[in-house]
């Protein structure tokens, strides 16, 4: 593959030595132009990135839906498509001549397309337990999609036009150790927590539900079962049924010892961690007095836990 697709690739940065180098060299035969939007990182990732070529613009983090939005609106993009890819993620060989090959010939109706993720944990593909594939929309026309404003779990939805699905292999593939993983989803878990308390008590603006043409249907049903069932039942219930029909209907035992660390981690004490950061938010704010008295207390709350700023 000698010509570069017209596809320009937006990846964020914070602190991503480890990742980088990696993640470039999977988009190296067919992005045109590549954006490293980076959170002030002291670690290199910035002069990687610009030896690599990559186009460095640097924003101060809120969380990953504002921030690649700001990118959207701010990156000098000319290419006719643009795609998200993580640090951490891989395009495999296969999904990029898939792209080279395909993506020319998309009709003007196809304004998106969805990549099938598959995840990495400790170096073992977690195959089971309904983790793959994870089709999640990633490449779109420049200007027909946007990226919902959420804390967490936020996804890319196309505001025109529909998407078709690649088949090649893209992975998630965090080269850190379990330590990083449960510190990123203690993390995590306070940014959902405030997502739902937002929804139960309508703090904020809250965006139009996903459909089937906006973006992948798994994450439509996904978003509905959590939001619908699964945030409406106790969590000492949920996280463990959860984790049951994860591990047991969706065969997730078949992925061994470091998918038994990976579904309980992941399926259960993830799960678990949202509820009861849930239930303290809600006590925090049981007796405010008034709708901005609550804005302030969770405005105070968000900073503590999850930009480690103090009280």
């Amino acid at each position: 593959m000698t010509d570069k697709t017209n596809i320009a690739v937006i990846l964020l940065t914070y602190n991503e030595m480890l990742h980088l180098t990696r993640a470039l060299d999977s988009i190296e035969s067919f992005a045109s132009e590549v954006f490293v939007v980076d959170s002030y990182s002291s670690d290199g990732t910035v002069e990687l990135a610009r030896s690599r070529g990559a186009q460095v613009l640097q924003h101060p983090f809120e969380n990953q839906a504002r921030q690649f939005q700001w990118a959207l609106d701010n990156a000098p993009l000319t290419a006719d498509w643009v795609m998200r890819l993580d640090a951490d993620e891989i395009v495999e060989q296969d999904l990029g001549r898939e792209i080279v090959e395909k993506l020319p010939l998309l009709p003007p109706q196809v304004t998106g397309v969805n990549l099938q993720r598959k995840t990495i944990f400790q170096g073992k593909f977690i195959r089971w337990g309904g983790r793959y594939p994870l089709t999640l929309l990633r490449i779109w026309r420049r200007g027909t999609a946007r990226i919902e404003d959420r804390w967490m779990d936020e996804h890319i939805y196309l505001t025109e036009g529909r998407a078709v699905t690649f088949r090649g292999g893209f992975a998630d593939h965090n080269l850190n150790d379990l330590t990083f993983f449960t510190e990123k989803h203690n993390q995590y878990a306070s940014r959902e927590a405030l997502d739902v308390l937002n929804r139960r008590l309508h703090l904020f603006h809250v965006q139009p539900a996903l459909t089937a043409e906006s973006t992948s249907r798994q994450a439509k049903i996904k978003r509905l079962l959590k939001e619908s069932v699964f945030n409406r039942m106790p969590f000492e219930l949920s996280a463990l049924a959860y984790f049951l029909f994860r591990y047991i209907l969706q065969l997730g035992f078949l992925d061994g010892r470091r998918g038994l660390v990976y579904h309980v981690l992941q399926g259960f004490w993830y799960r678990f961690l949202v509820g009861a950061k849930l239930r303290e938010l809600e006590a925090a704010v049981r007796n405010a007095s008034s709708r901005e008295e609550v804005l302030r207390e969770v405005g105070r709350l968000a900073r503590r836990q999850i930009m480690d700023e103090p009280d």
